[in-house]
Formats: structure tokens, sequence, C-alpha cells
């Protein structure tokens, strides 16, 4: 029997997660990589591919090369960009699974490249967070090659995917209009807990949350989704500015997303203020670096890029 490749395009964050998971389930298995940060030798992915003593491919085009499956994981905006790279070296009928977080016009466009050069391209969405499932989280399969490749997740261990859709463009939908709320709550509770901290009744906005909304442990809740949107606010704003063009495709004005990757593009130069468990102390210094901001100097550029908007 032939021996199985994977090629992962991306080893950011979720691309180490998938292949840590696939060193354990698959040991057996050829794992491969690419991601734009290899040129690089001191970079987060480098020392990550090292560590893991999984292949480093030499370029993107060489990522496809023999693989029976390549998986992309890399930021919304690229999504187009990774699936035109790697069609020189793709095997014909190789799946190509994209669970980048892209509008569906995005992921009809990655379709075509991948399926025009003889590939069979699988829509993907994941609707949770990548931990603590990690390669078990719930992804939505869509396209006509979804039914096909349903047997093969569950062979290599993805096993929280489903079939949603023979058509292109639903399971991204989904996932699209889903980030409205989650990513809208995160900015939506930045700017709430932020303005309460300043004027000291953050105890009593979060108890009138629980009042209202009795599920949620809300003094857990805000300050794990305020620290994700600090940590990872560049991709979402990525993801955000995806969503509105979603909301746009369906023919609504997009305020609310467009706002949101806004505010999402403000908090990636907070990450090292995230306290995921102290609220109080990330909230503080957060204001105290706006306070900064208020005092700046005209060459303090980097602030006031981080900044912006406040």
């Amino acid at each position: 029997m032939k021996k199985l490749t994977l090629s992962l395009i991306g080893f950011g964050e979720v691309g180490q997660i998938l292949a840590a998971d696939f060193i354990n389930i698959l040991p057996n298995a050829s794992i491969q990589a690419w991601d734009i940060k290899f040129s690089d030798d001191r970079s987060i992915p480098s020392i990550a591919v090292g560590d893991m003593n999984i292949h480093k491919c030499i370029s993107a085009g060489a990522a496809p090369i023999g693989a029976d499956i390549i998986i992309s994981v890399v930021t919304a905006a690229q999504t187009c960009a990774a699936a035109q790279s790697i069609v020189g070296g793709l095997s014909n009928h190789a799946f190509y699974l994209d669970l980048n977080s892209a509008s569906p016009k995005q992921k009809q466009a990655a379709a075509d490249v991948v399926n025009g050069a003889g590939g069979r391209y699988v829509e993907g969405a994941v609707m949770s967070p990548i931990t603590p499932k990690r390669l078990q989280s719930p992804i939505l399969l869509g396209g006509p090659f979804a039914h096909i490749f349903k047997p093969v997740a569950d062979q290599i261990g993805m096993t929280g995917a489903q079939v949603f859709s023979d058509n292109l463009g639903k399971a991204s939908a989904a996932k699209m209009c889903r980030s409205v709320l989650i990513k809208g709550m995160e900015s939506l509770l930045s700017e709430s807990l932020l303005s309460a901290r300043y004027f000291g009744v953050e105890d009593t906005v979060i108890g009138s949350l629980s009042d209202l909304f009795p599920g949620p442990d809300w003094q857990t809740l805000a300050p794990y989704m305020i620290s994700r949107s600090l940590e990872h606010g560049g991709r979402r704003a990525e993801e955000m500015r995806e969503v509105a063009k979603t909301v746009s495709e369906a023919g609504q004005p997009a305020l609310m997303s467009s706002a949101c990757a806004k505010r999402q593009d403000i908090a990636k130069g907070f990450a090292d203020s995230s306290s995921p468990n102290n609220l109080t102390a990330m909230l503080d210094d957060i204001l105290a670096k706006t306070t900064r901001h208020q005092n700046k100097t005209p060459n303090d550029k980097n602030l006031i890029a981080i900044t912006e908007g406040f």
C-alpha cells in the first residue's frame, strides 16, 4: 500500500496543531509543510517544523508534490493565493482541503483553481476554536467532492468533519455568519469593559450580563474572549473583512462586521496585554497604553499605529 502523504500549506498555530496530531495518529504517514515564514530560520514556523521533524518544503510549489491530501490553513486574505501557489506540483485527483476563514466567493475562486489543475477541492469550515478538540474539531465539508472526502477525513483523524452541502460556498457562509456574532462579541466586550473599567463599573456590567444571559459564566468568558482578540487580532481582522464581504454578498450593509474588523485591527497591537485569567489587570494595562497614546509624541509611530481609532 502506498504511504499516505499529507502536506500543510501554512504552519502557524492551526497548522502546527494539525501536524502534531497527525504525527500521533498516523505514525506511518509522511508529513510535509510550507509556510511563507520558512524563509526566516528564526521564525516560529521554522523552529516548530524543525522540532517536529517534519519535511520542510523549499517552496510553495514543492509542497504539494507527491501529496495525497493538501490542507490549506493560511490567513483569510491568502486563500486564493495559496491555491494558486501549489497547482504546479498538484498530483492528479489529490484532495485539497481548504480550512481558511474566507468568503463564499473566495472559496469558489480557489476551487476553480484547484479543480482546473486536476485536484479535488473540498471546502472546509471549522466551526469552533481549534482547541481543545484540535484535529477532532467540528468541520463542515462542502462541494462536489465532500462526500468522497468524508471517509478520508475519518481515516486521518478528522472525526468531527461532516458533509454539509454539495454546493460550494454554503459551509463558508455558515462559518462567516457565525463569526459576525462570535468575533463581534469579542469586539463588543472589549469596547464595553474597557469603558466600564475606566468608570469603575465593570463588575456591575458583568453582573448585569449574567442576569440577562444566565447561561455563560461571564466572569470567565469575558477575559477569555478579549484575550483571544488581543492574541489573534490580525488574523481575526482579516477574517472579519471576509465576513463583511459575505454580508455584502447577501445584499446587507456590513456595518457591524466592518467595524469589528477595525476593532480587531486595534486589538492586535495589545497582544502583550493579554491576561485571560485576570480581567482587571488586562483592562488596566490596555487603558494605561491608551493614556500613553493621548500623550504621544509625533515620533511615536508604533504607538500611534496600534491605537489608531481610540
